[in-house]
């Protein structure tokens, strides 16, 4: 094991977004009395906390959150906590559903930027600055907070922080005689050594759409830098810039070599992750939220997990882009609903449980919590501390392309992922659509 201290700095560009107009939330109290520490009566008040990570697919989350959640109850005997949880594409649908319709949780989880502000802007969320300014915020990795600000306030707080590397197979690899690529063409070569043996080079789950996002945006920052994809997104710049098409052409090129398992814009991401789990396929792109299953996930089989590495995504030759720059950012944290009927309940069980978070999801999940960590007090494995390694070198991190955008936006850009994955559209009207979705936001 290896033991490291860490210390993260990112900057994350927000871009300017659409309002989202919504009303909040109508929650049921549960009506009673408990006896306090001090000897009086609290009212007894039922908290509703949404989440997106089942036992099934995310099961060291889901452990942490039921004994963070556990320890609350007993701390604080009037609350209970009322737990829904959905996977990441149910959640986002029901949650943009249960918002026009006054049924926000209390407690829910959210995605900064783009996937945020309209929700704010809606008067949905409420500000958290309370809870920082009793001294939380120091707590928090540097710039991470800022993602979930809008107009000086925060509306969640980061509950992750992640970059997305090409996971592969090392056993696969060594078999076929193929290395890691350091430059797109050696990544063609490796794929069509794959190929030619009879193995399916990459697990890929385009159904769900931000998985193919992942792709594009590797290669429009190899090819035009850090700035070309967010220019394009904040207006800055435009999505017809020639760096963006021939992103769009590289993507096409890697269908064309046979690059992804077969079916993958019908897969959703949880079956192209059993592909690679289940050594049917070399490489996986996906966040670093899935260390856990690579690491200290034990239901998953040791051999498995012994034989994962990871590699940078490769640099692209003549492109502007840093092999040290990266797709990721912060992750999902915790809001709290606006017109919640217990929402300073709800504040301090998001304070808690932020806290609480931060020390057990390192070494009990392989997570990379918001919140700072010395990981000289806490043994992780290899894996873990490599990814780690890399974070604290990062010439950059952009933040999820779907993310940065406004819904409408983002839409058109998912659709128009799994439409080039599918050769259904040219680059050229790939970037076109991009253009006219983000212009008729001007």
């Amino acid at each position: 094991m290896k033991k490291k201290s860490l210390s993260i700095m990112t900057s994350l560009s927000l871009a300017s977004l659409v309002v989202l107009s919504a009303c909040g939330s109508e929650n049921d109290t549960t009506t009673g009395a408990n006896t306090n520490n001090s000897g009086g009566t609290e009212e007894n008040v039922t908290i509703e906390f949404m989440h997106l990570w089942p036992q099934g697919s995310s099961a060291d989350h889901n452990r942490i959150v039921n004994q963070i959640i556990d320890e609350f109850e007993t701390n604080h005997p009037h609350v209970t906590i009322e737990l829904e949880v959905l996977e990441n594409e149910q959640y986002k649908n029901k949650l943009q559903v249960i918002s026009s319709s006054n049924q926000l949780p209390d407690v829910g989880m959210t995605w900064p930027a783009g996937f945020l502000e309209p929700y704010v802007n809606g008067e949905l969320f409420a500000p958290l600055d309370t809870i920082l300014d009793d001294g939380l915020r120091d707590e928090f990795v540097a710039g991470t907070v800022e993602a979930y600000e809008i107009n000086g306030s925060a509306y969640a707080l980061p509950l992750e922080l992640n970059i997305a590397p090409v996971f592969y197979n090392k056993a696969i690899f060594e078999e076929n005689g193929v290395e890691v690529p350091e430059s797109y063409e050696e990544f063609i070569d490796v794929i069509d050594t794959l190929v030619d043996n009879g193995v399916t080079p990459i697990a890929l789950g385009n159904r769900d759409r931000w998985t193919g996002s992942l792709w594009y945006m590797y290669l429009a920052d190899r090819i035009g830098g850090s700035d070309a994809l967010n220019s394009a997104i904040d207006r800055s710049g435009e999505f017809t810039d020639e760096r963006l098409i021939d992103a769009a052409d590289k993507i096409q090129e890697m269908v064309a070599h046979d690059a992804f398992v077969a079916g993958y814009n019908g897969l959703s991401d949880q079956e192209a992750k059993s592909e690679f789990m289940n050594n049917n396929a070399a490489m996986y792109l996906i966040g670093s939220w899935d260390l856990p299953n690579f690491t200290t996930n034990e239901e998953v089989p040791q051999d498995f997990r012994e034989n994962v590495g990871f590699f940078k995504f490769p640099e692209v030759e003549g492109g502007d882009g840093d092999i040290n720059s990266w797709v990721g950012g912060a992750g999902v944290g915790l809001f709290v609903a606006e017109n919640s009927d217990v929402k300073e309940e709800a504040k301090e069980f998001v304070s808690y449980f932020i806290q609480e978070w931060g020390k057990h999801s390192v070494e009990d999940a392989g997570v990379i919590p918001g919140t700072q960590v010395n990981t000289d007090e806490v043994d992780l494995p290899d894996l873990f501390i490599d990814v780690l390694d890399e974070l604290n070198n990062a010439s950059n991190i952009t933040l999820f392309a779907d993310v940065q955008m406004s819904a409408g936006v983002a839409e058109t850009h998912l659709n128009m992922i799994q439409s080039l994955f599918g050769n259904d559209v040219n680059p050229e009207e790939f970037a076109e659509a991009h253009e006219q979705a983000l212009s008729d936001e001007d």
